[in-house]
């Protein structure tokens, strides 16, 4: 089974930049996005062999989830939305006969670290309901999770020591996330690689320098890592200012 996920910055706008097309070509069974920034009403989303589920934000065009899918889930609800929590369309959670899918726009701490604080307890509940998750069926989660974990994760660790996505506080919630019982994929298969990023600023020609971050994750838990075949950043594809990553894996749904 391969899966896919992609920030896709405004569903419409890529679509408008080739996202068919794109996600097409990576023949997956599976595709995760975030921050489609519309409902399921203003897009016309042609591709009839996916099932979709969309997770929309009362914000108008703002984050939001969406999943695309070959094999229908056995059921599909979204979490974390609360009195804590505003509707941002943040987690949609589909359940298969051997896991769960969990696609993630994780909340930006924001220029100046404005929204760290709430960020911090939305890490604490969603740690704790992805660990209650899989105490009922391996787990897999996906998205874009907005923080660079080590130094090899971005390309200017030292600059950005106190920029968002990069504090200590984010990254220690990670840290726990994964002593918990969950591998980052990409770092499971590829420990050691150097200048593997799934997001670049718009300034500075960062894409074209690959002056970046790798800020999207598939993570697993561990009952699932000896399935796990291949794990894939797609930097060539465009139309974001993120790229799709895939897993590919032994599972069946």
């Amino acid at each position: 089974m391969k899966l896919v996920s992609w920030n896709v910055n405004g569903i419409r706008a890529c679509l408008n930049k080739g996202f068919i097309d794109s996600v097409l070509s990576l023949q997956a069974d599976i595709i995760c996005v975030q921050e489609t920034k519309a409902s399921e009403e203003q897009v016309d989303l042609m591709m009839n062999d996916y099932y979709q589920y969309w997770n929309s934000a009362e914000k108008k065009g703002y984050s939001g989830t969406l999943v695309l899918t070959k094999q229908k889930p056995l059921n599909c609800h979204v979490a974390l939305c609360s009195d804590t929590h505003p509707q941002e369309g943040r987690v949609l959670v589909l359940e298969y006969h051997d896991f769960y899918l969990v696609n993630v726009y994780v909340p930006n701490s924001q220029r100046g670290l404005t929204r760290l604080a709430y960020r911090m307890i939305w890490e604490d509940d969603f740690n704790r309901y992805l660990n209650e998750l899989k105490q009922h069926k391996p787990v897999i989660v996906c998205g874009d999770l907005n923080v660079a974990h080590q130094a090899i994760d971005l390309a200017n660790p030292k600059q950005n020591e106190r920029n968002a996505g990069f504090t200590i506080e984010e990254r220690t919630k990670f840290s726990k996330l994964l002593a918990s019982g969950f591998i980052d994929s990409y770092r499971y298969l590829y420990p050691q690689q150097q200048a593997a990023y799934s997001w670049w600023s718009y300034m500075n020609k960062a894409r074209e320098r690959n002056i970046g971050w790798r800020i999207d994750y598939f993570c697993l838990s561990d009952n699932l890592k000896d399935k796990l075949n291949e794990a894939s950043i797609y930097p060539d594809i465009m139309g974001s200012d993120h790229c799709p990553i895939s897993i590919e894996i032994d599972l069946e749904g």
